[in-house]
């Protein structure tokens, strides 16, 4: 029997880069589901705070060289690989100069959510599904893990839907406790549209704010889980429509996403 593939695409992973309980969750599951007999592939953005001659990133030239769209700007997509030290595990990372070269993830030093925050997610989700293209590798389940991964689910179930590598591919969108405030710019359903991609189907995302990009994630998801409990009035309408799983970050918490893996495959 073939071994499941599982796509993780997350905002951070350890050690890389570890600004929250995300890089550590995300650390932990893909070893645990290698050592299940499962194939792994695992994709982040370059943020510039990731040292690469320190984490020893190269780049992936037959990868790289394709350009994302967003809105009417294309920029140059760059794969860079790194291996996660002590295992078999290798890590793709988006990069673009323009968007995750600067010394940050999120917030500038001054605290300030970046206001191209919302063109960095719309190309590192883009980016994600061109990047698994060319590779050829076709998941059985892609995890999208927090809200920078958020559009990937619906891309997947409009714009990919039938292309061969995703077209039986089941999604998880795992949250974390991590809303911002910030209002994006009035155009970012321009830049998160795609040919093919019906406007009726961005309605979630007109609020421009966290709330929208994490409902748009939860509505295309074949399942929505909880990586912490999630009390914020962010989620509330998640809870209400949707029956959302807490999953722990314990030896419990990873078999339970292994059964959950098998489950939506019916293997």
């Amino acid at each position: 029997m073939a071994k499941l593939r599982i796509l993780y695409a997350s905002s951070e992973i350890a050690p890389f880069l570890a600004t929250s309980s995300v890089a550590d969750f995300v650390r932990r599951l893909p070893q645990y589901m290698q050592e299940k007999g499962l194939e792994i592939r695992i994709l982040v953005p370059r943020f510039g705070l990731i040292n690469e001659r320190k984490n020893r990133l190269h780049e992936v030239v037959r990868l790289s060289g394709m350009h994302i769209a967003v809105h009417s700007d294309a920029k140059p997509l760059i794969i860079k690989v790194a291996s996660i030290p002590n295992t078999k595990l290798q890590v793709y990372f988006i990069d673009n100069e323009d968007y995750f070269k600067r010394k940050a993830v999120f917030y500038d030093k001054d605290n300030h959510f970046f206001k191209d925050n919302d063109a960095r997610t719309v190309f590192f989700c883009k980016g994600v599904l061109e990047t698994v293209k060319k590779l050829g590798w076709a998941p059985d389940v892609v995890h999208c893990h927090d809200w920078m991964t958020s559009l990937i689910p619906m891309y997947l179930k409009t714009v990919y839907r039938r292309d061969p590598i995703f077209e039986k591919s089941k999604v998880i969108f795992t949250l974390y406790n991590r809303p911002f405030s910030y209002k994006f710019d009035k155009d970012f359903v321009e830049k998160v549209k795609m040919v093919g991609l019906r406007k009726d189907k961005l309605g979630a995302l007109t609020s421009n704010d966290f709330q929208g990009l994490t409902h748009a994630g939860a509505k295309y998801a074949d399942s929505v889980v909880g990586a912490e409990v999630l009390q914020n009035e962010h989620f509330k309408d998640l809870l209400d429509d949707k029956a959302l799983r807490y999953i722990e970050n314990t030896e419990e918490g990873l078999e339970a996403y292994y059964k959950l893996y098998k489950k939506l495959t019916r293997t």
